[in-house]
């Protein structure tokens, strides 16, 4: 009756509605959104659980608006930070209308992809495989590789990309708003998240720490912005962030050497914030040991992770 009605009424059916983007750590989710955005909102680094909290990334298409959600990565959770950031992903399969998983084409089937599977299995909601950096290995590899995934779950479809070459993504929009349902614009044409600038901003600093830092401080970092004052006629916003660290170990690694990592981390944060908000960036940074904050509820729940 729906297809009637928009016939007789001359207007277009309008497809919206929320995507959860799921995988192991690192499989590329972050990446993806942002290449399918044609923006960056969600940091990316080489090292596992860089995303956090559930990121909202919004789409608009001919006839249509996507909801991307971005997760962390499902992973056997320890401690109480792990176990928030799987929360989150799990979440976000909840209440959506598709769910796209992502696996590497680099990369055979695992216990960690098992897992998700598993969870899959448990729900109603259209899964779409999502085979990501497909530019890594030859064409030919990867039909078995679909086939494998395929015999594993009833995927309603199988995609492979790159999403840093951008291949196959504008067919794995296409699917993914095909199985949307008729619904509403949700936001604004001109909106690319919901985000405050405040979190993306203290996202990038703490990518930048990730980036530049050794392997065993980025997991115990999380940045907060105590001060973001503009002053549109000097078109200047003057930041104030600080770095929160575990071990004072931890603070000597990201401060560096006469302080030339920290200088290193706020030159290259300020780059990409002037791009986010354009404008000139004043970035102050601070670093200060919270001893063992990745397991108290009071420091969770100010860092933003609750």
């Amino acid at each position: 009756m729906k297809g009637n009605n928009a016939l007789e009424t001359g207007k277009e059916i309008f497809h919206s509605g929320f995507v959860s983007l799921i995988g192991r750590p690192n499989v590329g989710k972050s990446t993806l959104l942002n290449s399918i955005l044609g923006q960056k909102i969600a940091i990316t680094s080489n090292k596992p659980q860089t995303t956090r909290n559930r990121i909202l990334g919004i789409h608009n298409v001919e006839g249509g608006q996507i909801l991307f959600l971005d997760t962390p990565g499902i992973h056997k959770a320890r401690g109480r930070l792990n176990k928030f950031m799987v929360d989150q992903a799990l979440a976000a399969c909840a209440d959506v209308d598709v769910i796209l998983f992502l696996v590497e084409a680099n990369d055979p089937p695992g216990g960690g992809d098992e897992f998700i599977i598993e969870l899959l299995s448990r729900s109603q909601i259209p899964v779409v495989l999502v085979i990501n950096k497909m530019d890594l290995v030859p064409r030919e590899r990867l039909l078995p590789l679909m086939a494998t995934y395929a015999a594993r779950f009833p995927f309603r479809e199988i995609v492979p990309v790159s999403a840093l070459t951008r291949d196959g993504l504008d067919d794995l929009v296409t699917t993914v708003k095909a199985l949307l349902p008729e619904g509403p614009r949700y936001y604004p044409e001109d909106m690319v998240t919901d985000l405050p600038e405040r979190f993306i901003v203290a996202e990038m600093v703490r990518e930048q720490v990730l980036r530049q830092s050794r392997e065993e401080v980025p997991y115990g970092v999380a940045v907060t912005v105590e001060a973001f004052t503009e002053s549109p006629e000097k078109n200047l916003v003057v930041i104030n962030a600080v770095i929160h660290v575990e071990r004072d170990s931890h603070k000597r690694i990201v401060v560096g050497k006469g302080g030339a990592r920290i200088r290193a981390i706020g030159q290259a944060s300020r780059v990409t914030i002037e791009r986010l908000l354009g404008c000139r960036v004043f970035l102050e940074l601070f670093v200060k040991v919270q001893k063992n904050w990745t397991d108290s509820d009071r420091l969770l729940r100010e860092f933003g992770y609750h």
